[in-house]
């Protein structure tokens, strides 16, 4: 995995928060709607203990952050 992916919906905050960050933060990512895609339903589920929990944002080196506030991603990306 070459970049980050955030796998959410269009209707939840924390998403719109998370890619606000990214967005402010001139950091690349990509993004799917799991309302959209729902086959990633699934895979976030497997992720979460089988809780649909989004934004489950997964970074290149394989580790994820859930509904993460704007102090964890700045943490997690050493901003």
């Amino acid at each position: 995995m070459d970049s980050i992916k955030m796998y959410g919906t269009t209707w939840c905050g924390d998403c719109t928060q998370a890619k606000a960050f990214f967005d402010r933060n001139e950091i690349s990512y990509s993004w799917t709607d799991v309302d959209k895609e729902p086959e990633y339903q699934e895979y976030i589920k497997k992720l979460n203990n089988g809780n649909q929990r989004v934004p489950t944002i997964i970074f290149p080196d394989g580790s994820f952050l859930v509904e993460p506030t704007d102090e964890e991603l700045a943490k997690k990306l050493g901003l």
